[in-house]
């Protein structure tokens, strides 16, 4: 009895050691998502900058140049004369003209060509044959 208890013990052990224990991992937390708010109010407009340098007087004009000569001006020229027609040139030559060729006299007609010989006769059909007619049955 001592080995039995024993050897039961052991079969019970390493049955429970054979069995996989499953893990279970906790859901992961929900991610916060911020949301900006609206926007705010426009701030003032800033003060205006002063001006550091201070111009100087404004320079003298100076005086207007004396108007320049203008020169005489000279006499047109006249517009010259128009120049003549020349002459029409005459006609050139046309050559007389070939007489036209007499026409060729007609060739002579050929002589008629000998008539061919008669060919044989071919045998002359044979009589007597019997007609047969198929009818077929109803």
């Amino acid at each position: 009895m001592k080995y039995s208890l024993l050897l039961a013990s052991l079969v019970a052990l390493l049955g429970l050691a054979a069995c996989e224990k499953t893990t279970v991992t906790p859901p992961a937390p929900a991610q916060v998502v911020v949301v900006p708010g609206p926007a705010g109010a426009t701030g003032a407009t800033g003060a205006t900058g002063s001006t550091v340098a201070v111009p100087g007087p404004a320079g003298a004009t100076g005086a207007t140049g004396a108007a320049g000569y203008d020169g005489a001006k000279g006499a047109t020229g006249s517009t010259g004369s128009t120049g003549s027609t020349g002459a029409t040139g005459s006609a050139g030559y046309d050559g007389a003209k070939g007489d036209t060729g007499s026409t060729g006299s007609p060739g002579y007609t050929g002589a008629t060509g000998a008539t061919g010989a008669e060919g044989t006769k071919g045998d002359t059909g044979k009589t007597g044959g019997d007609t047969v007619v198929i009818v077929p049955a109803k």
